[in-house]
């Protein structure tokens, strides 16, 4: 089930607010897909950005997410379509359906909340190859608050731009 929209509480701890604003734009970009039909889910609507697509976009999330949990944080092989030589490969999703990528995008996202909570937020990743590696979880979910939030506002036009639907919160 996607994360709720709801923002963190005024006056929750750290960790809480930090969690909850990722959740709240994971909850964006899985918002933004409803309703879709597969054929407008890979469409293309920015001449320039071919790649650019709802469910190229989810797929993306999907990698991004396990890029700074599984492999900075963690030290686990730089392995996925994240690491391949074609660029936008993460984003090359012909032929799969937008539910599974969400579901995929899901999981993914419980993996990381599940590795962000047996971690303090002054921890330091841990792959040797990534100089990202120096940063802390703090920053880590910094990060990938702004990374879904700019993504986020990536489905918002790419929605609107597809159908017409709008709306942010």
């Amino acid at each position: 089930m996607a994360p709720s929209r709801t923002r963190p509480a005024y006056t929750a701890d750290e960790r809480t607010q930090l969690l909850g604003w990722l959740d709240m734009q994971r909850a964006i970009i899985h918002w933004k897909c409803e309703g879709l039909s597969e054929a407008d889910a890979h469409r293309t609507v920015l001449p320039s950005s071919p790649l650019m697509t709802m469910a190229g976009l989810v797929s993306h999330m999907r990698w991004v997410e396990h890029l700074w949990f599984e492999v900075i944080l963690l030290g686990r092989p730089a392995e996925g379509p994240m690491f391949q030589e074609t660029e936008g490969a993460d984003m090359m999703v012909e032929g799969i359906p937008l539910a599974q990528l969400l579901e995929e995008y899901e999981r993914q996202c419980a993996v990381s909340d599940e590795l962000v909570a047996a971690h303090g937020l002054d921890e330091v990743g841990r792959h040797p190859d990534f100089k990202a590696s120096a940063a802390s979880v703090r920053w880590m979910l910094l990060h990938m608050i702004e990374e879904t939030a700019r993504h986020a506002g990536h489905a918002d036009a790419i929605r609107e731009l597809l159908d017409g639907e709008t709306g942010y919160y």
